[in-house]
């Protein structure tokens, strides 16, 4: 039977009892508030209703609390780039890593689930929901961790947003209340990135059909990983790409789609020494996930939300600048050549560098270091002689 766990759900909402095929019993038993009942067969079920016989219950397979994930500090170096998955995690921030081949940016994006708090019970249950509508098999053990997931870059538009003629979820929606990672970022058509403006500031993707509508939640954080040129390397004299074919290579990403990313971050070549020396590993991620929680816990008694979702309003309530700091913020994003919407995320990222640092306003530091995480505003001026 596809699609059980909505069924499931809507059947416990409506205070009803849901009679499922025996080989649906595991999934049907992820949510334990439901009424549901398993048969083998009709002969079970006409019986039961008879009063002739005991249709069984759903038996709920034990949940791992404490699921196995990649730890942070099995990083080498990259504190920079450590420092803003701590950031994206506590705010839910989008991030892109920049960098050449080998420094590390798919292994840093892995461990960021390791840092992001578990899924509540209505956050989990929404998940496993599309899930099942996605025929995947419900993670059992994983209930209550967040889903990652890792689209290769030829997939298509349909496969990543969803669609067909009997409409499925995509990867966005499969990636719900959870981490989407995209490498290799400039592989992927333009028009298949693009496609996710919308669902990246809504929540959700509509999906239309000449018979039917279906919308399907998709709100998720976005993870991307690029090289810097289409060689794999700039400004570490291993370049052999022209500027002119630098840009090139990064015209495949629209500016309204970068525009997205609330960080971006470099991740350079490790210096000399650093994997055969006593190399700083950083903190394990156990340590950073408490910071990540305590911030979040601020943000939700503050606003209800979390900083990445703060509306503009939102932003002028608890996003405000003395005058001086405030100057400040506007002659950088003029010499940056910013948009409207850089001035709100680099206000969200300040927002969440301030919860982290329990401080109740934002202080030119953290002005100063949300602006740090403007790589690729600074790569492109480099490239344009800025």
């Amino acid at each position: 039977m596809l699609g059980v766990l909505p069924a499931v759900l809507a059947c416990r909402d409506a205070g009803r009892t849901l009679l499922v095929p025996t080989a649906n019993g595991i999934e049907a038993a992820l949510i334990q508030d439901a009424k549901v009942r398993c048969a083998h067969q009709l002969l079970a079920v006409t019986a039961w209703l008879a009063g002739q016989y005991e249709l069984p219950l759903p038996i709920p397979q034990p949940d791992s609390k404490d699921p196995e994930v990649a730890d942070l500090q099995d990083v080498i170096g990259q504190s920079q780039a450590k420092r803003a998955l701590e950031i994206a995690a506590a705010g839910c921030h989008n991030l892109l890593f920049i960098g050449p081949p080998g420094t590390g940016k798919s292994m840093l994006a892995s461990r960021l689930p390791g840092i992001l708090p578990p899924l509540s019970e209505e956050e989990a249950q929404q998940t496993a929901a599309i899930h099942s509508i996605g025929s995947l098999t419900p993670r059992q053990g994983l209930w209550h961790q967040r889903p990652y997931r890792t689209p290769h870059h030829s997939a298509s538009a349909v496969a990543l947003v969803g669609g067909g003629s009997h409409p499925r979820p995509g990867e966005i929606s499969l990636a719900h209340n959870g981490v989407l990672f995209l490498d290799e970022l400039p592989e992927f058509e333009r028009k298949v990135l693009d496609a996710l403006r919308e669902p990246l500031e809504t929540g959700h993707i509509t999906i239309s059909r000449a018979a039917r509508q279906v919308d399907f939640p998709a709100r998720f954080q976005l993870i991307g990983a690029m090289n810097p040129s289409p060689c794999g390397h700039f400004g570490d004299g291993l370049s052999r790409a022209s500027p002119d074919q630098i840009l090139r290579y990064l015209g495949r990403l629209s500016g309204p789609f970068l525009d997205r990313f609330d960080l971006t971050v470099e991740v350079p070549l490790l210096p000399k020494g650093s994997l055969t020396g006593q190399a700083q590993r950083g903190e394990p991620s156990a340590r950073i996930r408490d910071r990540v929680l305590a911030a979040r816990e601020r943000m939700l008694a503050r606003s209800g939300k979390l900083n990445n979702l703060l509306d503009s309003r939102e932003i002028e309530d608890v996003c405000r600048l003395s005058a001086q700091d405030a100057e400040f913020l506007e002659t950088a994003i003029q010499r940056l050549g910013l948009s409207i919407r850089a001035w709100h995320r680099i206000l969200r990222v300040s927002r969440t560098l301030a919860d982290l640092a329990s401080k109740a306003n934002i202080e030119k530091a953290h002005l100063v270091e949300a602006l740090g995480y403007r790589a690729m505003d600074r790569l492109l001026s480099r490239l344009r002689g800025g």
